[in-house]
Order: C-alpha cells, then structure tokens, then sequence
C-alpha cells in the first residue's frame, strides 16, 4: 500500500520550482510525461494499471467488511467498447451493469481496432477488441463473429451498380464510413477485388444509428452490421450489395488475468450475452471432423484423410490419373518419345 500511497504525488518545497518524486525514485522508473497535459509513461502505465486493480480489491474488500452499502461511494468500472456492439449486442450488458447498486461503469467508445492500447494505458478495466492476442498480464476470451453486409437502397444500387460492385461503381459512388480509424470498408473492398481501393468519397459518421441513415435515405452505401440491415433488407427498403462477401468480424473481451470479484462478474456478464447474441466463431478442428464424418463412408476404414484429399474422389483408382505406359507422349517438355531406330 505504500507504493499505493505515493502514486503520482509531488511535493513542492521552499519558494523554488523544486519537486520531489519518492515514487519514481523507488522503482528507478520516470512514470510521468510532464507535458500538457500529464501523461503516464510505459512504466507509469503498468504502475497506473495495478493501482486501479488495488484500488478494485480494496472496495470489494471492504463491501465485504460491511455489506451495508455506502452512500455516495460508488466503485466505477471503465470499459472500452466498440460501437457497433454497443448499438447491437451489449445493451443487455449495460442494463445489468447500470442497475446494481453502488456501481457505476464509463463506458469509452471507441473503434474495435484500437480498444486494446486504452486497457494497456491503465484507462480502462476491459475492453472489446478484434485482437486475439492478449498482451502479458491479459486474458483474451472469445465473444464470437459480428457479420457485416455492404448495404444501399435499391435506387442507389440501381444508379451507381447496375452491374453489381463493381470497380468503376465504387470510384463514383460514396461510401459511409464510421470514422478515420474504421479500416473495415477497406478491408471488404480488397477481398471483394484482390486489390486494395484508396481514391473513393467518403462520408464520416461516428454513430451506427447516423451511418445506418444515411445509407436508408440513399446519401450512400456502406456496412451494416447484420442485425441493423436484417429488417431493412426483408422489408426492402435496403438491398444487398456484395451477397457472397459478407465481412465477419471476431470479437475478444481482454481484461486482467487477475481481476477482482466484481471485475469478474462483468467479465461473466459480457461473455454470457455475447454466447446468445453473437455468432460463434468458426473451429478449424470442428470443420475437420464434420467433413471427415461426411467423408467416412467413402474411404477406406484404415485411411487417414488429409484436407487436401478430401474432395478427390476415392472411388477413382489413383493408377487412373496416371498416363498409360503404351502413349509415349509425356507431360514434361524435358522427356521426349523414343526415336524409331535407323
């Protein structure tokens, strides 16, 4: 606790712009960019992040000393979250975040792609991100797949990909994007092509429900989240553009490795709604053997099928695709027919 105590304090002395830093002098580490404004360092980031963990165990400790709950001394959870989850999937989360007592939780929005550097700043407790990759300290669960359809109305498809999408349709067309940071429509635009698109106009609005109208007024085209789109397409008011490319987005919930108990209980919360509101993620193995299921009665008991060998017919002799040793015509240009003796 004592390190605790001495977290960022500064103390001034005499008339002078002299400052002493006992913290940083104990871990031999400059923790604070004396800038305007203050920002922690890498160190002081690790430091920052185990205190509001202290600070986490000490309210849960003490809720437990007395279960009484205390007035005006709420414990706060800050969290990242993305916003598409939070306009689809995550309000049943908050709506039993919001009614415990004596919680309160800050929910910072922000792009899924860029939630992870909040939790390792110390800002936050968790955070929703499409990293499967927890940094050390960090645990990353799987939430499952949020799928993304490129939407416009039907008079927009009509106007700018009467053809379907093409490369020429999205140099004059206007997409929807959320923000700067939102990579996503590039991404779709080179799995669609083969090749990345930069030189296409963009509107920037950093609201699902403000990009999902643009799209359903006809300002533009876009992705949707599919359960934004899913009642605008059935009733057709929106059309799907790309129908083969649909864009799956696997999202993690990291947080600490050692969290406290109520830390825990959101971190049960958001991985329970996530399990009934979201798709699960596909599993390599899981496809492995369900072809291998289907595949069984096709090979012999004592075979081992590989993933490239599953879609040959196994019914085909392998001599079958052989040449026949009587045609002396080969393949290779480096072999050449017997010459007929003089």
């Amino acid at each position: 606790m004592l390190v605790v105590q001495r977290v960022f304090r500064a103390k001034r002395t005499n008339l002078h712009e002299k400052y002493d830093y006992p913290l940083e002098e104990s871990v031999s580490r400059v923790l604070l960019v004396r800038d305007r404004p203050v920002t922690p360092t890498p160190a002081g980031e690790i430091l920052l992040r185990y205190v509001k963990a202290i600070r986490l165990f000490e309210s849960a400790a003490l809720s437990e000393l007395a279960p009484q709950p205390r007035p005006g001394q709420p414990v706060t959870f800050p969290i990242a979250v993305n916003a598409d989850s939070l306009a689809t999937w995550f309000p049943p989360v908050l709506q039993q975040i919001l009614l415990r007592p004596q919680t309160t939780i800050e929910v910072i929005s922000d792009d899924q792609d860029h939630t992870v550097s909040r939790l390792a700043r110390g800002e936050v407790i968790g955070c929703i991100s499409t990293d499967p990759h927890p940094a050390p300290g960090f645990i990353a669960e799987s939430l499952g797949v949020m799928t993304y359809r490129c939407c416009a109305t039907p008079a927009y498809a009509q106007e700018h990909f009467p053809n379907g999408l093409t490369v020429p349709g999205v140099l004059r067309a206007t997409a929807v994007l959320f923000n700067r940071k939102d990579a996503l429509h590039d991404e779709f635009l080179n799995s669609v092509f083969g090749f990345p698109i930069e030189r296409y106009a963009r509107h920037y609005l950093p609201s699902p429900a403000a990009l999902l109208e643009a799209i359903t007024i006809g300002a533009g085209y876009g992705l949707i989240p599919g359960a934004q789109c899913e009642g605008p397409m059935h009733s057709g008011l929106l059309v799907d553009l790309a129908p083969e490319h649909a864009v799956d987005v696997a999202l993690y919930w990291h947080h600490w490795e050692l969290e406290p108990p109520m830390a825990r209980e959101i971190t049960a919360l958001i991985v329970e709604v996530a399990s009934h509101q979201l798709q699960a993620p596909l599993d390599p193995e899981a496809l492995y053997d369900e072809l291998l299921d289907f595949f069984q009665d096709k090979l012999p008991f004592d075979q081992e099928p590989r993933l490239g060998t599953l879609f040959v017919d196994p019914a085909t002799p392998a001599e079958a695709s052989k040449p026949d040793s009587s045609d002396t015509r080969s393949a290779s240009p480096k072999s050449k027919p017997d010459q007929a003796s003089p």
